[in-house]
């Protein structure tokens, strides 16, 4: 994908499952006055509207390229058919399953029990990488910081 294209919008049906060999995918929502990033996927993660790939409904989430992105993509078609032809596979599954739930654990945690200086602090020792690639407001926003408030913390650190 090249950067700017969208992999999934808002509403539509989401039918395919992706692994992300290299690049940035922004997982986000819009609402009349402003945009929400909930995740932004790097190499190593997939990449879904997971309730609207799972279970048939429009997906929730709008999904688009960063940076030139390089994915691997899996049609739910294809998908259900995984089940017979790999007798590891519900394993495999459950051990996607459990990744998305810890990796959604550990946000909701750092939200509940960290400031945004925690946050901040925690994420970008984590995920150097994304601070020269990826706009700010957008890791400010999956942080749950105004843009404003991420800019007075960074510029904190940096002195």
């Amino acid at each position: 994908m090249k950067k700017g294209d969208y992999f999934l919008n808002t509403n539509k049906e989401c039918d395919r499952l992706s692994f992300v060999q290299s690049g940035f995918l922004r997982i986000f929502f819009e609402t009349e006055d402003k945009e929400v990033t909930q995740w932004i996927s790097t190499k190593g993660y997939f990449v879904t509207d997971l309730s609207g790939f799972i279970f048939n409904q429009p997906a929730r989430w709008t999904i688009q390229a960063l940076t030139d992105v390089e994915i691997y993509t899996i049609r739910k078609s294809e998908y259900e058919k995984i089940k017979t032809i790999i007798p590891r596979w519900p394993e495999l599954e459950r051990l996607f399953i459990v990744r998305c739930f810890t990796t959604l654990e550990d946000r909701i945690f750092s939200h509940l029990s960290m400031t945004a200086e925690e946050r901040y602090h925690f994420f970008f020792e984590n995920n150097k990488e994304l601070f020269n690639q990826v706009p700010l407001q957008y890791i400010a926003s999956m942080l749950g910081m105004r843009p404003e408030t991420f800019s007075r913390i960074r510029k904190k650190q940096l002195s």
